[in-house]
């Protein structure tokens, strides 16, 4: 049965959840499902509580990267995969979307996932889970320097999904949704690329140390705020745990940005719902449409770039078609990397 489609809202909360993150590392595969199981559980909880803390208004929760799992500290690939890579129509997911359709939020969050088409691997994916509880959004980070990601099978992944999968934008009724995974942050090119695309809001899953001091992703927020005209909702984990690195190492600074580059609200340490403020999508549409210098998105020249960008040989596609590598493999992709570039 068709379903009438939800009004578009062009002012409402975004939430960047600072929740901690329970590592599954050492657990056996079983164990590791039922604790993240019991995650979402917890995440479920919370954001009910942040909806009913917050207002009816909260339309957009964000959560912390892999915020399931922690991230893997020398496990094979392989026993990564089968402890904490989520199958895209697994259990997890399904948990997911029933807690977004009870709650009539969209969701957006960070996991490993596996996927059938490449049993040997996995990749780091960001989502988005509209009220219906349907995934309308998913992208694989394409910049891991430790875990496998489209461009390392790229000629097969564009085969099979195309290159509106690689750099996808939800054109929801909360405006239009991207996501960048944690250091992608840092790469310009990835924004500026989902923005030309229509994207209006960044949703920034990350797991990152918390400074008083601008560190280089807090600068990356900033500066992909102001080059794009576009909302940056950014979650930080409230901790990580069950590691030995010490738990508060990546906690506080979740934070929401408008599209000028300014703090709108900002989360200290610990698990946290500070990180919330108001998107005001008719402000950000006036604004892409006003000529003058700000207009940064509109001054843009990709032609000149795409020749210049496609000269240049530093990390190639392809390094893992038809083979799951060792660990170290990775290490070795980067001092190729290295190597071509220029001296």
């Amino acid at each position: 049965m068709n379903q009438t489609p939800a009004p578009a809202v062009t002012a409402y909360r975004a939430l960047a959840l600072q929740t901690r993150t329970e590592a599954v590392n050492g657990l056996a595969p079983g164990d590791a499902r039922t604790a993240m199981a019991a995650s979402i559980t917890r995440i479920g909880a919370q954001m009910a509580a942040a909806q009913r803390w917050v207002g009816s208004d909260l339309r957009l929760v964000v959560l912390p990267e892999y915020v399931l799992t922690g991230f893997p500290m020398g496990e094979p690939l392989e026993r990564w995969r089968d402890m904490a890579a989520l199958a895209p129509d697994g259990p997890e997911y399904e948990a997911l979307s029933t807690i977004a359709s009870d709650l009539g939020l969209h969701v957006s969050g960070n996991a490993y996932e596996s996927d059938p088409n490449f049993p040997e691997l996995y990749f780091q994916a960001s989502f988005v889970i509209d009220p219906s509880g349907e995934v309308v959004l998913r992208y694989r980070r394409l910049h891991s320097l430790y875990s496998p990601s489209p461009y390392d099978v790229w000629d097969r992944y564009l085969e099979i999904y195309g290159m509106d999968a690689v750099l996808p934008v939800a054109r929801t009724e909360i405006g239009n949704l991207a996501c960048i995974a944690s250091e992608e942050i840092l790469y310009p090119e990835l924004a500026r690329a989902l923005a030309l695309r229509g994207a209006e809001v960044f949703c920034h899953s990350t797991s990152e140390i918390s400074s008083p001091a601008l560190t280089p992703k807090e600068i990356g927020r900033r500066a992909r705020a102001i080059e794009n005209l576009a909302y940056v909702v950014s979650a930080n984990s409230g901790g990580l745990h069950g590691i030995p690195i010490p738990g508060d190492s990546t906690s506080g600074g979740s934070k929401v940005l408008d599209f000028e580059g300014r703090v709108l609200a900002e989360a200290a340490g610990g698990e946290s719902i500070v990180a919330s403020a108001e998107l005001d999508l008719t402000a950000l549409r006036r604004y892409r449409a006003r000529p003058g210098m700000g207009n940064l998105l509109s001054r843009v020249k990709p032609g000149l770039w795409a020749g210049e960008y496609g000269r240049h040989d530093v990390e190639r596609p392809n390094g893992l078609a038809g083979r799951a590598p060792e660990r170290a493999w990775f290490a070795r992709r980067q001092q190729e990397s290295i190597g071509r570039l220029p001296h």
